[in-house]
């Protein structure tokens, strides 16, 4: 309506919150159970937890964890972090205490949110043998535990400091200013701290909505973890952005997934591919009504085009789309548009957002041919500040000219559609032969009754390195090793083919849905099938 703030144009992400309270207000934008907030409910429950963590003496530029799985609590708390001036930190749900207890040293974190249990961590007591000598207080969300402020009595102390105080820290908040310090999934090695700010993600996630299609009145169901930008930038700040009401969902289970579907009428699911494999193997499925979706987003390194038109026929969305992006690019680099073509769709991640340039290089940083395989380099408002107190890592991603180096293989076509191939670090040799474990996945998903796989490079004493590729089958398929490898022997070049097969039920996954390699190449079984 005319002379209501326009959340779009909002500088920092306090601003962002208000202007939604006032454009929407009445409308739903949390519901979690029995717990539902409208928009400016929301809001006045942000200002409340501003005003607890003025109370506690929090500074702008502070930084505050939060440890919980995803709920309403946790978008309430994050917004009143953003409007002291604090910066968020975020752990990953599956921390062990040594690994949450180095990212609370290294942010120098002085506030802990988290919850008394989760899936039978209890994250109070991990902590206990953790020195955290700047950490001054932790606060349970929900339940209670020993030493921890309950999240209503951390509340209560903030009745002292007075709306007009909290909302005058709010707007001192610069767009400029750190919003957050998101922690790289550990995947590939030492997690490390990006820095991000107001302004970037804003901007960011105006372009990644707009083109989604997100829309007001919208039902999200946000399965990606709230500690990773897939599902706090890209989902309840996106919601914000466009008056969507969020769903949280702490934990990915089909049939739990199914019914919310069902009865709650979700209109936009994004997740990983492994989430939409999932659904469509699972035998519920069909049982339930599931006409209300309408949109979905995903992205990896390989998305089978099978994939992409079963998402469309079996699962009834309107729209997929996919896109590319790291914690390092604010969550978005590259998104195929709702008018490009199926083809384009399930076998690209799409072309930049806007203003946003991105080429593929070379080991000497020259830009490669179009058609040809380089490393994807990026450069824009989407680029981190850089990583945490950490000059040489950031020296070390960032040239002088600007560009983040990616350490993601990528072919781009000459419509500036880019192709990731796999990731540096994933690629193996095998007699001379560099080997790209999705370019594989992407042919054994030709075979029939394949659910997911992952090919991972291991040791072999005459070639240096082989294949093994782990499978999981669909519901009721007899898939065996030999089978595996006779296709693959028809498919492929020799060297690709994996010497080694493994069927499992399950392929390890970290909170975020994405496929931790390292692990399988460290359990790699030697009782797999050989392909001499």
């Amino acid at each position: 309506m005319q002379g209501r703030p326009n959340p779009l144009a909002a500088a920092t992400l306090p601003r962002l919150v208000q202007a939604a309270a006032e454009r929407w207000a009445g409308a739903s934008a949390v519901e979690d159970g029995a717990q539902c907030l409208t928009f400016a409910g929301l809001a006045e429950a942000g200002l409340r937890a501003t005003r607890a963590l003025l109370a506690c003496g929090i500074e702008r530029g502070d930084r505050i964890a939060i440890w919980a799985p995803n709920q309403v609590e946790w978008i309430v708390a994050a917004i009143g972090i953003h409007a002291a001036g604090a910066v968020l930190v975020p752990l990953n749900t599956r921390f062990k205490g040594a690994e949450a207890g180095g990212v609370l040293r290294r942010s120098g974190a002085r506030l802990l949110f988290t919850v008394s249990e989760f899936l039978g961590a209890k994250y109070v007591e991990l902590l206990a043998r953790e020195e955290l000598p700047q950490l001054e207080r932790i606060v349970t969300l929900r339940g209670e535990a020993a030493g921890a402020t309950p999240w209503q009595d951390l509340l209560a102390l903030g009745e002292k400091v007075s709306e007009d105080d909290a909302r005058t820290r709010a707007d001192a908040v610069c767009p400029d200013d750190l919003s957050d310090l998101l922690f790289t999934s550990g995947t590939t090695g030492r997690p490390k701290g990006v820095m991000t700010t107001h302004a970037q993600n804003l901007r960011t996630f105006v372009s990644w909505s707009g083109i989604v299609g997100l829309r007001e009145g919208d039902r999200y169901l946000v399965v990606n973890p709230f500690f990773h930008s897939f599902g706090y930038k890209a989902g309840w700040v996106s919601a914000l952005l466009r008056g969507a009401t969020v769903l949280p969902q702490a934990v990915f289970d089909v049939p739990a997934v199914l019914e919310r579907i069902e009865k709650e009428r979700v209109s936009f699911l994004p997740g990983p591919p492994t989430l939409y494999q999932s659904i469509l193997a699972h035998p519920d499925r069909k049982q339930r009504d599931l006409s209300s979706l309408r949109l979905a987003a995903t992205g990896a390194a390989v998305i089978p085009v099978e994939l992409v038109r079963r998402m469309r026929d079996d699962l009834g969305f309107d729209c997929v789309i996919t896109a590319y992006g790291l914690t390092e690019s604010c969550g978005v680099v590259t998104m195929c548009r709702a008018d490009d073509d199926p083809e384009t769709i399930a076998t690209t991640s799409g072309r930049a957002i806007p203003d946003v340039e991105v080429r593929c290089v070379d080991e000497d940083g020259q830009e490669v041919p179009r058609g040809e395989p380089g490393e994807v380099v990026v450069r824009g408002y989407n680029v981190m500040q850089g990583y945490f107190d950490d000059e040489e890592e950031t020296l070390k991603a960032i040239d002088a000219a600007g560009w983040l180096h990616t350490g993601d293989v990528g072919v781009m076509d000459a419509r500036g559609y880019l192709r990731i191939t796999d990731r540096i670090k994933d690629m193996f040799i095998v007699g001379g032969f560099n080997c790209y474990p999705a370019e594989i996945e992407g042919q054994i998903y030709g075979l029939s009754g394949v659910a997911q796989v992952a090919v991972v490079g291991i040791p072999d004493a005459r070639l240096g390195e082989v294949g093994m590729a782990f499978i999981v089958p669909a519901p009721g398929v007899g898939l065996t090793p030999e089978s595996v490898i006779a296709f693959c022997r028809e498919n492929m070049a020799n060297y690709k083919v994996p010497r080694r097969v493994e069927i499992v039920d399950v392929l390890p996954t970290n909170a975020s849905g994405k496929i931790m390699r390292f692990a399988l190449r460290e359990g790699a079984s030697a009782t797999g099938s050989p392909a001499s």
